[in-house]
């Protein structure tokens, strides 16, 4: 078959859980059939700013044809938007701006699927937020994949979607919780596809020896990996954290591995180790009493997936419906909803080891079970050829 997968961003470059989740996918597929990867030129989600160059390139193996965004988002312009979109009453008008102001706008990539769509056996979608994706499943919907990566956000209930959902031959789910929810707000509960989720690339060197003197990681302490910011709740769980060791005098380290863009200040308890090679972050991970994932909106964590992969506990924010449902299914780690939870998990993944232990154990065998690329790919060979039929 011949295969192409639409996507926002794309790259060794790239640093985002759903572009990841597409590399990789894309990667797994290309040992099996022609793969073409369409994307932006951007590399910023922020503002779409057009950095890499436009054409065809090959990334890891994958040809990869890259088209330049028309116009960059501007703050000032999308956050009026979004914020009437998702809080107060609004026409079906603001929410197509709102997709325009979110971008990317590609012009020349859906151009490029109109003239070309024949050529392609199946076209894989990721993230259906964006503009790449909504046009672009509007060229052969037959014959497209979605793999959403939903979130229970306001954004999901825009009327905008609701149909769009309809669209795909298939749609690929992360997790049992997003199917439920994306078939709860289509008012479909018998949409096409399966919960595949992806399989997690570890690399050929983890260095789990070296990586406490060279990160000066020697004590306790746990790990939270992604965006810093306050969105994803960085915010709350640092204050949990440091209100948790005031009143305990835990000797415990949080280690923040990712891009902050916040402000908060460091100290001989909270410590920002930025972005590392992936070796070094699961060598890390190993090598820590839990890790720590605090959002509140996922639809998948592949980090609690490379937590596991790595035997180590899973904390999670309760309100997440995915995160707990992994937790639970997986028996591999804890979860809390306040200050009072959040504290109570600490102490008992700090003070027993061999608990922590067990439940990385669980999540493990979880892990292996479920999220092996034999097993994913199995799912997606079988969409794929439900897509190519069509």
């Amino acid at each position: 078959m011949r295969v192409a997968f639409v996507v926002q961003r794309y790259g060794t470059e790239v640093v985002g859980g759903a572009e990841l989740h597409c590399r990789w996918v894309a990667e797994h597929v290309a040992a099996r059939h022609e793969v073409e990867v369409l994307t932006t030129t951007a590399a910023d989600y922020l503002t779409w700013h057009n950095v890499l160059p436009a054409g065809e390139s090959r990334v890891n193996g994958v040809t990869v044809r890259r088209f330049p965004v028309a116009r960059e988002r501007r703050e000032d312009v999308f956050f009026p938007v979004a914020n009437k979109v998702c809080f107060f009453d609004h026409t079906d008008e603001e929410e197509r701006r709102w997709l325009e102001e979110h971008g990317p706008v590609t012009p020349d990539l859906i151009e490029h699927l109109r003239r070309h769509e024949k050529a392609y056996d199946a076209i894989v979608f990721f993230s259906y937020r964006y503009w790449t994706t909504y046009f672009g499943m509007q060229v052969a919907p037959a014959k497209s994949l979605l793999v959403p990566t939903a979130e229970h956000d306001r954004v999901l209930y825009l009327r905008l979607f609701r149909a769009f959902f309809r669209l795909p031959a298939a749609i690929v789910f992360n997790t049992p919780e997003e199917k439920e929810l994306i078939e709860r707000v289509t008012g479909n509960d018998n949409l096409p596809g399966e919960v595949a989720g992806t399989g997690i690339e570890r690399p050929a060197v983890v260095p789990v020896d070296e990586v406490a003197p060279r990160l000066d990681l020697l004590g306790d302490y746990v790990v939270y990996v992604g965006r810093i910011e306050p969105e994803k709740g960085c915010a709350v769980m640092i204050d949990h954290f440091l209100r948790w060791q005031r009143e305990t005098h835990a000797k415990t380290t949080l280690a923040l591995f990712g891009r902050s863009t916040m402000t908060f200040s460091e100290n001989a308890h909270v410590r920002l180790m930025g972005v590392v090679p992936d070796g070094e972050k699961l060598a890390a991970l190993a090598r820590s009493r839990a890790l720590v994932m605090p959002s509140r909106h996922e639809s998948l964590s592949m980090v609690v997936l490379e937590a596991w992969m790595m035997k180590r506990p899973v904390l999670v924010n309760g309100d997440c419906e995915v995160l707990r449902g992994q937790v639970l299914r997986a028996n591999g780690g804890l979860y809390y909803r306040r200050y009072e939870e959040f504290a109570a998990a600490m102490d008992l993944l700090v003070s027993e080891p061999g608990l922590a232990d067990r439940l990385g154990s669980q999540g493990h065998q979880y892990f292996q079970a479920n999220y092996s690329w034999e097993r994913i790919m199995e799912k997606y060979e079988r969409l794929l050829a439900r897509a190519g039929s069509r």
